[in-house]
């Protein structure tokens, strides 16, 4: 009777592992909606390392650019083009739910896709660069109280998207007037780090983890990370605005959205995935590497979360006048 068993649990699991080799898809690849560098290439990397190093994906998968209308151009595609796709996941973050709830993704809104799993969050952050005079952010305030247009502001979106509205919450805060910002808007945060690098821009708004490596090497230097409190770890020493004397935080989800018309199978499949993969403690520590903190979220309750968190940037985007 146990041979019997033993040999039963033997072919069930060999069937389970079978319809798991036939539902991974064939070419699977991640959408970055942007061009390389920024958050979106970091969250697409973190899911191709996270998937391969845990065996929870057997085909290598790629990393492909869509840059256009800071996400815009990848979700309309995916909807209207790729709906079915069972191997193609696309990045998001919270700029891309800021811009569904101003409306700028054309006639899709945020229940145009299936949302797969949030893997992280990472938080805004105002840098210089490390030979700046601003050794604060009342400093950088300062600055731009005594002459708005002398302080030009990089970020990796228009007026209105994610960066932009750190800057306009810290302005408002220290009652400046954030339409009288000079803003420079760039694709994605790569390139606008670039630009500051250069010098063409003087101040750079983004997610924290899209400026670290610079940290590290002495290149930039963080003014303040929106965050309520200060992180732990190597980011220790980074201020908060808050601490600062400006009330000011802002969390930055990193997740996937698939297709709507991927089937519930092949939706399930890669759910299972991201399930397993944010329960792997060497995911935490390649997460923790790429400095995002923990954010594990999948289906139906990174739905919910989605659609709260859209009707909030619409009532926050209408104080700003952005909405109607």
């Amino acid at each position: 009777m146990k041979t019997r068993l033993s040999r039963f649990a033997l072919l069930s699991s060999c069937l389970l592992l079978s319809s798991q080799l036939l539902a991974e898809p064939k070419r699977p690849e991640c959408i970055a909606p942007a061009k390389p560098g920024g958050g979106f290439d970091l969250t697409c990397k973190l899911a191709q390392s996270g998937l391969k190093d845990a065996g929870l994906l057997k085909a290598p998968m790629r990393v492909t650019y869509m840059p256009g209308g800071v996400g815009a151009v990848a979700y309309n595609a995916v909807v209207a083009q790729r709906a079915a796709e069972a191997g193609t996941i696309t990045a998001f973050s919270s700029g891309s739910l800021l811009n569904l709830a101003q409306g700028k993704f054309g006639r899709y809104d945020e229940t145009a896709v299936r949302w797969l799993a949030a893997v992280g969050t990472d938080y805004g952050a105002i840098s210089v660069r490390a030979d700046a005079p601003y050794q604060d952010l009342d400093d950088l305030i300062a600055a731009v109280k005594k002459d708005p247009g002398s302080v030009v502001f990089g970020a990796g979106a228009t007026i209105g998207g994610q960066d932009w509205m750190q800057t306009a919450l810290i302005a408002r805060a220290a009652g400046v007037d954030p339409q009288k910002l000079r803003y420079v808007a760039f694709e994605g945060g790569g390139e606008t780090l670039t630009a500051m690098l250069g010098g063409h821009v003087q101040v750079t708004s983004s997610g924290l983890g899209e400026v670290t490596p610079q940290l590290d090497a002495g290149k930039i230097r963080i003014l303040a990370v929106l965050s309520d409190e200060r992180l732990p770890g190597k980011l220790a020493d980074i201020p908060t605005a808050k601490e600062q004397g400006y009330d000011i935080s802002w969390p930055v989800i990193r997740g996937f959205y698939m297709g709507p018309e991927v089937s519930d199978e092949d939706f399930n499949w890669w759910k299972s995935q991201f399930d397993s993969l944010l329960a792997d403690e060497d995911f935490a520590k390649l997460r923790e590497q790429r400095d995002l903190f923990p954010l594990s979220m999948t289906g139906d309750e990174l739905k919910a979360f989605v659609e709260k968190q859209v009707q909030d940037y619409k009532a926050l985007a209408g104080e700003f006048g952005l909405v109607k």
